[in-house]
């Protein structure tokens, strides 16, 4: 008889309305939430991974090694030199030539060897770094230019658009020679969008 007194409260406590309302929202969330650890674990979501003819990236250290007769700066990447590398684009005899037309993400540090506090009011007053697409007829398009202004590093970056075969050139005031520290002088882009 107890057993039939507590069958039949329970019963009408789970006949309330309040309770059977929440119930009903519990059973609910818990089937829910089957169904989408289902969904996901039969098919877990495909994530995007750039393939490597979609990277177009480089990071490039210097490659100098004497006196500058040419006021143009020289490039190498490759995985053996350490932190630097080559993905799409190519260096043309130390300058560094984009294969895919889009917009590129181009960055640049600069610092000059030697140069300290007390030597720096020794840098000319017109030292500049410039990144240009540069021509076999000569003309260039000047894309970056940075005045050293008495400092020993310049840096900077910008997007911009280039074409195949579009080849940027570095130059720096003679007879400057740049730091070939690997965390003072880099060199690198990056394909963002076609």
């Amino acid at each position: 008889m107890a057993e039939e007194g507590y069958a039949r409260r329970l019963c009408h406590l789970l006949m309330a309305p309040g309770l059977r309302e929440v119930l009903q929202l519990f059973l609910l969330l818990t089937i829910l939430g089957l169904v989408l650890y289902m969904l996901y674990y039969q098919h877990p979501p495909q994530q995007h991974l750039l393939q490597p003819s979609e990277w177009d990236v480089a990071e490039l250290q210097l490659n100098h090694t004497s006196l500058r007769q040419d006021p143009r700066l020289y490039w190498q990447g490759a995985p053996a030199l350490g932190r630097s590398f080559l993905h799409g684009p190519q260096l043309d005899n130390g300058q560094l030539r984009v294969q895919r037309d889009g917009i590129y993400r181009l960055h640049i540090q600069v610092t000059l060897t030697n140069c300290s506090s007390s030597v720096k009011n020794t840098v000319p007053r017109r030292a500049t770094l410039v990144v240009g697409i540069c021509s076999p007829a000569g003309h260039s398009i000047s894309l970056l230019r940075l005045n050293f202004h008495l400092h020993c590093t310049v840096s900077s970056q910008r997007l911009t658009y280039l074409a195949h075969g579009d080849t940027l050139c570095t130059n720096l005031t003679l007879p400057l020679l740049p730091s070939q520290n690997l965390d003072e002088t880099f060199f690198g882009v990056q394909w963002v969008h076609p």
